[in-house]
C-alpha cells in the first residue's frame, strides 16, 4: 500500500480498501484516478449473474446497452469511449484474472465471462492506455474466486420470464499447499423478442498451488459453448408501433444469429519475494472459432479461426529516493492475434452462395510500461506513468477475384502514452486528486475495412484522447457516508464513428475530427441504519462533436449519438436476519440521439427493479436460499439498443417489458 495505515484512528470505521486495476496495488485513498470498485454481494445478492449491466448500473460514467441480444453482445460506453460498437466492445480494456480479453487489434468480448463465480469488479472510468496500451477509453477488471477464501460447493436453479432458465454449480476449498474453485453453467432463454434465444454453457476453472516461500503457481481454464444466439435486428419506427416483440423481416428471412466455441488456458507465477521486489509472469493461450450470419442481404455470411495468446511479465519494488519512498512498477507485454477469416454471399432466401472473401488478419501488440508513486509527505503523492506501444496489423488475401486483385495491406503504429496525478490526503478517510493522461485506440480490423473492397481503408487512423480529471472522495463516519466525486474532460482527436451502406448492408468506419466530453460523476452510499443502505450514481455529461464534417453535411456541435447525456440510478436495500434481504432499484436513462445529424432523437426513461430474498439454515453446514427479481415493474417500453446512423430508420432494438426470475441456491 502507498501511504501509511490509519487503523488507529477515530475513522477507521470503513474497512481499508485496496485497488489493483490501476496496476500499481494502492489504497483507495492514496489513487489519483477515478477508480470504482463492486464486491461480491453488488455482484450476487439476488442477481441472474448473466450480463454485466446487473451490477455496473451503480457505476457512474458507465453506460450498457444490449442486454437482450445475446448475439451482438453488450455495448458499454465508459465516458463515450465505445459508444460507436455496433457489437462487442471498442475502446475499453476488459481483464479478467490478469488476462486481456481486449484484443492486439482492441476489440473484445465479453461471452466468456463467468459472474458466477466473480468475487469483484473494478472499474477505471477514463482513458488508460499508459496501463493498457490499445484500446483503453477506460477499464473493466474482473477478478475470480480461487477457493481460499469461500471453500463448499453450491448448486443453483433459476426460471424466468421469455424462457429463461439457468442453473450454475461451483465448488471449491484448499487442502494443503493446493486450492481450486471451479464454476460450470447452462443458460437457455427464448427471448423477448422473435429470433432472440440463445444457449450457452461455460466453464470457469482455477487450480493454486503455493511453491513456498512465498511463490505460487495458478492455472486457470476457461471454455465457452455457445451453439445459438439469436439475432432479432433492428426496426423502424414503424414496425415498433407494429409490434415491439418482432423481429427484423431479414433476420428472419436469413436465420440472424451467431455461434461460438472458445477455449482459454492461462498459467501464472507469482514470487512476492523475489530479490526485494515482487515478480509476475503470466501466460494465455486461446482458440475462437466463431460464425455469425448478419441480418442483411450480400455478403452477410461471416465466420473466423482465431487464435490467441499472449504473455507478460511484471516487476513491484519500493525504493527510497533520497529521503522520499517511492513504489513503482516496471512490465512488458506481448501478444499475438490470429484471425482465419471468410465471408460469403447470402441472398434474399437466406441460401449462402459465392465467396466473398478469404484472408488471415494477425495483429502483433508490444508494449513497455513503467509507473510509479513518489510520497512527497506523509498525505502528498506524486504518481507518474508511461508506455511505449507497437502495434502491427496485417492482412494476407487469399480470394483473389479479377475485379480487386491482391487486397493484402499492413499497418504499423508506434505509440507513446502518459500519465500524471497527483493526490492529497487530507484526513485518513478523505482524499482529493488531479490527475491527466493520454490514450491512444487504433481501428480494429473490422473498423479498418474499405468501402471499395478488400485490404485496408486508408482514410482512417487511429484517434487520440487527452484525458484530465479532478476528484474527491472519502468516508464521512458521523453519517456513515462514503462519496467519490469526479469532474472530467476528455478531448478526442480523430474520433472513429460507424456509418452504413446506403443499400442498409455493412457497417463501415471514418474519423470524425475532434469531440469534446465533459461531465461530472458522483457516486454515494450512506448507511441509513443498521438494516437499511442507500447507493447512488449519478452522471451528468455532455458528449459532441466539435469538428466533423462529411463531404455533403457538417455536424459541428452536434451530440455523439448513442450516448444519454445523464443517468441516474438508486438503489435502497433493506438487511435483516438470516440473509434476508429486499432492494429496490430506481434507473434514469436521459434522451439520446441516434445518428450523426442529431435528426432522430430517443426519449428519456425510468425504470423500476426490485429483488427480494431469504435464507434459511438447513444443518451445520447446508443452507438454503431463494430469491425473486422482478425487471421493468411498471412495464415501461423503452429500447435495449440503439443502433447508431441505421439506414432506413432501422434504429431500435425493443425491450421486454415486466419481467420476472426466481431462483433458489443450495450450498453445503
Amino acid at each position: 500500500m502507498a501511504g501509511p495505515s490509519w487503523a488507529q484512528t477515530n475513522e477507521s470505521e470503513m474497512a481499508t480498501l485496496e485497488v489493483t486495476a490501476p496496476r500499481l496495488a494502492r489504497e483507495l485513498y492514496a489513487t489519483p484516478a477515478a477508480v470504482s470498485t463492486l464486491e461480491s454481494d453488488a455482484i450476487a445478492q439476488g442477481q441472474q449473474r448473466v450480463r454485466l449491466d446487473e451490477s455496473l448500473v451503480r457505476v457512474p460514467g458507465v453506460f450498457l446497452q444490449n442486454r437482450d441480444n445475446f448475439a451482438q453482445g453488450q455495448r458499454i460506453a465508459i465516458r463515450g469511449f465505445g459508444a460507436r460498437a455496433p457489437f462487442g466492445v471498442r475502446g475499453i480494456t476488459i481483464m479478467v484474472d490478469g488476462i486481456p480479453y481486449t484484443l492486439p487489434d482492441g476489440q473484445a468480448q465479453l461471452d466468456a465471462i463467468d459472474l458466477d463465480s466473480a468475487e469483484r469488479i473494478e472499474v477505471i472510468r477514463g482513458p488508460s492506455s499508459v496501463l493498457y496500451g490499445n484500446a483503453a477509453g477506460g477499464v473493466i477488471d474482473v477478478t475470480t474466486g480461487d477457493g481460499r477464501d469461500k471453500p463448499g460447493t453450491s448448486l443453483r436453479a433459476e426460471v424466468g420470464s421469455d424462457g429463461y432458465r439457468k442453473t450454475a454449480l461451483q465448488t471449491g476449498g484448499r487442502q494443503g499447499d493446493w486450492s481450486h474453485h471451479v464454476s460450470l453453467s447452462a443458460l437457455n432463454v427464448d427471448g423477448y423478442r422473435e429470433q432472440s434465444s440463445s444457449e450457452k454453457y461455460l466453464l470457469n476453472a482455477k487450480l493454486r498451488r503455493e511453491l513456498g516461500s512465498e511463490r505460487a503457481l495458478t492455472a486457470i481454464i476457461n471454455l465457452l459453448d455457445n451453439p445459438r444466439s439469436e439475432d432479432p435486428g433492428a426496426l423502424n419506427a414503424g414496425e415498433v408501433a407494429e409490434g415491439r416483440d418482432q423481429a427484423a423481416p431479414n433476420s428472419l428471412a436469413l436465420d440472424a444469429g451467431q455461434n461460438v466455441d472458445q477455449q482459454l488456458l492461462g498459467l501464472q507465477y507469482e514470487d512476492l519475494a523475489a530479490g526485494p521486489g515482487e515478480l509476475y509472469l503470466k501466460g494465455f493461450i486461446s482458440q475462437r472459432d466463431f460464425e455469425q450470419q448478419l441480418p442483411y442481404v450480400g455478403d452477410s455470411r461471416l465466420g473466423y479461426q482465431r487464435d490467441y495468446l499472449g504473455a507478460s511479465a511484471e516487476y513491484h519494488h519500493e525504493v527510497t529516493l533520497g529521503d522520499l519512498p517511492l513504489s513503482y512498477i516496471a512490465g512488458l507485454e506481448v501478444a499475438q492475434q490470429d484471425d482465419e477469416r471468410f465471408r460469403n454471399d447470402v441472398n434474399p432466401q437466406g441460401v449462402v452462395g459465392e465467396q466473398a472473401a478469404e484472408e488471415t488478419q494477425s495483429a502483433t501488440s508490444t508494449g513497455a510500461f513503467a509507473q510509479g508513486d513518489l510520497a512527497l509527505s506523509d498525505q502528498l503523492t506524486l504518481s507518474l506513468g508511461a508506455r511505449f506501444d507497437r502495434v502491427e496489423l496485417e492482412i494476407d488475401d487469399r480470394y483473389l477475384d479479377d475485379e480487386g486483385g491482391d487486397q493484402s495491406g499492413e499497418k504499423t503504429f508506434n505509440e507513446w502514452s502518459g500519465s500524471a496525478g497527483l493526490s492529497y490526503r487530507y484526513r485518513p478517510q478523505h482524499q482529493v486528486y488531479v490527475n491527466t493522461g493520454t490514450a491512444f485506440e487504433t481501428p480494429t480490423f473490422s473498423e479498418f475495412a474499405n468501402p471499395a473492397g478488400g485490404g485496408f481503408n486508408a482514410a482512417i487512423e487511429p484517434q487520440k484522447a487527452w484525458n484530465r480529471e479532478v476528484g474527491a472522495r472519502g468516508y464521512v463516519a458521523p453519517l456513515a457516508m462514503d462519496y467519490d466525486l469526479t469532474l472530467f474532460s476528455v478531448r478526442v482527436d480523430d474520433e472513429l464513428v460507424p456509418y452504413e451502406e446506403e443499400s442498409g448492408g455493412r457497417t463501415f468506419y471514418q474519423n470524425a475530427g475532434d469531440t469534446d466530453r465533459d461531465g461530472i460523476e458522483l457516486a454515494l452510499g450512506w448507511q441509513l441504519a443498521d438494516q437499511w443502505r442507500l447507493d447512488s450514481a449519478l452522471t451528468l455529461a455532455r458528449y459532441e462533436f466539435d469538428q466533423f464534417a462529411t463531404p455533403s453535411e457538417r455536424f459541428d456541435g452536434n451530440r455523439i449519438p448513442g450516448l444519454p447525456e445523464q443517468t441516474w440510478v438508486n438503489q435502497l436495500t433493506w438487511e435483516g436476519f438470516d440473509e434476508r434481504f429486499a432492494t429496490l432499484e430506481t434507473q434514469y436513462t436521459g434522451g439520446m440521439v441516434a445518428d450523426n445529424a442529431n435528426a432522430t432523437e430517443v426519449d428519456s426513461y425510468w425504470l423500476v427493479n426490485l429483488r427480494v430474498g431469504d435464507g434459511w439454515q438447513l444443518g451445520s453446514d447446508t443452507r438454503l436460499n431463494a430469491y425473486v427479481g422482478v425487471r421493468n415493474l411498471f412495464d415501461e417500453e423503452h429500447y435495449a439498443n440503439v443502433r447508431l446512423n441505421g439506414t432506413f430508420g432501422r434504429f431500435y432494438e425493443p425491450a421486454s417489458g415486466r419481467s420476472v426470475y426466481g431462483g433458489v441456491e443450495i450450498s453445503f
